[in-house]
């Protein structure tokens, strides 16, 4: 939308003779009018693999396109309102078939099968609230929040959490895996998406620059065009992307304040100095080929730059760089919008450490976990040195955990999940599988010495009392080993077997290890 003002704001006076001969029919719109808009196009990431959900999702997302063209071609109340009930109608429709397939294969009291129901429930209550804004808020407003709603809801729920189902229903079908098993493989395939999330967010983007140039609004009588340009400047100066405006040699001619905000810079500055050289980390050498031959072609580029501040902070934007022809379809300006990105990036990092690390303790998970243990076993393969698996139990933790409550048992496993990582070295992980249970992968081990050391001094720290609601408590660990390579099996054997001596050393007393034989 805000591409779409700028390129109007400035080429008005050129466009005052254009003739726009479009239809949008299904949208209850004049039949001058026939584009749809597509903020959220279809992409082969959001495929789960089992077609019916698929082709549910699509239409979703076809009611999210519609309602971005009626925002682009401001339709009235009423349209905006049979939308909303279409799209709540079908959203209804969509999870109860989703539901009965989920159910199917994960059964009612599954904890995903729960969570995702969660999630549905959330998604109508949120849409509910967004519908009940149009009380005291503009059309824009409401139709504005309820795609960004819908864009970051559908985005991050089809690709984490319906994918995610459906990979564990696919190995099911495919593999006749038990439940459990498929769960474990649909989280190994998961571990790309998060960059599959970042794809798609950049695709949207790229989406909406490849559509800046279809989005001109008809202009029918003088009154209208000088409201749009009002609205225009207004959007131009206080949108908190930074635009500016070239001539045709990229000179800056124009500025909205976050421009300047952004770059730390002042309109002296600015006003008649080249782009590229304000935003000194623009364009990249092994770029600027494909950047240019964009421009040229297409009459845009986007794409991720890095841009250095005057004060030496280093952003990541997006940027989305237009051409303005005139009526002979020669380039006279360029419009350059900069939307800071560096948030998704946070964001990324925040969903990768959820991913793979425990929330409680903040140590690698189960599925980390799987991953460190086979870059281990290769590497001691490799370096033809030991590999302890350490599979441990805390001895004495269910007794606090019932007796204190269960916030003193996250604090105790807090705790000793620190004493672990002191006690371990800087090469060395710590896993936690849920519970009171822990895997240590000890590597690099030239004798076995080192890790009786190691162990030793871990049965000895986590044996040290421990204040927990002004009452010490003591708890020790009982730990089960195998070495590799003389237990020369997969990880998940490994594991297995470091479970199996784990109980030994219950056995024989606790607080000790055992090595299985």
């Amino acid at each position: 939308m805000i591409q779409s003002l700028l390129f109007f704001y400035v080429s008005f006076k050129r466009l005052k003779n254009v003739k726009i001969n479009l239809k949008l029919s299904e949208l209850g719109l004049p039949r001058t009018v026939n584009i749809t808009f597509e903020v959220f196009p279809w992409n082969n990431s959001f495929e789960t693999g089992i077609p019916l959900i698929d082709e549910q999702h699509k239409r979703l997302i076809n009611l999210l396109n519609l309602l971005a063209s009626h925002l682009a071609y401001q339709s009235d109340m009423l349209v905006l309102d049979n939308i909303f009930k279409e799209l709540a109608e079908y959203t209804i429709y969509h999870f109860k078939s989703e539901g009965e397939i989920w159910k199917k294969y994960f059964g009612e009291n599954d904890d995903w099968e729960l969570q995702h129901q969660k999630e549905h429930a959330s998604f109508m209550v949120e849409v509910l609230k967004l519908k009940a804004e149009e009380q005291h808020k503009t059309f824009n407003d409401v139709v504005e929040d309820l795609l960004s709603f819908l864009t970051h809801w559908l985005a991050f729920h089809i690709v984490d959490s319906d994918k995610r189902m459906a990979k564990a229903v696919l190995a099911i079908m495919n593999s006749d895996s038990s439940l459990e098993q498929a769960k474990q493989t649909a989280k190994l395939e998961m571990s790309g998406s998060i960059k599959t999330l970042i794809d798609i967010i950049l695709t949207m983007y790229d989406s909406l620059s490849n559509r800046t140039l279809q989005l001109v609004r008809e202009v029918t009588e003088r009154q209208k065009a000088e409201e749009k340009l009002r609205l225009t400047a207004n959007v131009f100066n206080n949108t908190l992307d930074a635009i500016c405006i070239t001539d045709h040699e990229f000179q800056v001619i124009e500025a909205n304040p976050s421009f300047y905000q952004v770059t730390h810079l002042s309109e002296i500055d600015v006003m008649g100095k080249n782009l590229c050289l304000l935003k000194s980390g623009l364009l990249e050498q092994k770029e600027i080929d494909m950047f240019w031959e964009s421009l040229n072609k297409s009459g845009h580029w986007s794409g991720v730059v890095h841009s250095h501040h005057k004060k030496g902070k280093v952003e990541i934007e997006w940027l989305t760089l237009s051409a303005v022809k005139d009526d002979s379809g020669v380039i006279t300006n360029y419009v350059a919008i900069f939307s800071n990105v560096s948030h998704l990036i946070k964001k990324q990092k925040s969903l990768e450490k959820m991913a793979h690390h425990d929330m409680l303790t903040g140590l690698p998970n189960r599925s980390l976990l799987n991953d460190r243990l086979k870059m281990a076993i290769a590497h001691a393969d490799h370096t033809q040195t030991l590999l302890a698996i350490c599979y441990v139990d805390l001895d004495g933790f269910k007794e606090v955990n019932d007796q204190l409550g269960h916030v003193a048992g996250d604090e105790l496993l807090q705790e000793t999940a620190q004493r672990f990582l002191k006690a371990i070295r800087s090469q060395d992980t710590i896993a936690r599988l849920g519970g009171d249970e822990f895997v240590i992968l000890l590597g690099d081990l030239q004798h076995l010495e080192e890790y009786k050391k190691i162990l030793n001094q871990i049965l000895e720290d986590i044996s040290q009392p421990l204040k927990i609601k002004d009452k010490n408590v003591t708890i020790s660990a009982s730990i089960g080993v195998t070495l590799f390579p003389q237990d020369n099996s997969d990880p998940e054997m490994l594991l297995h077997h470091a479970d199996q001596a784990m109980y030994e050393a219950k056995k024989q007393g606790k607080s000790r290890y055992y090595l299985y034989a």
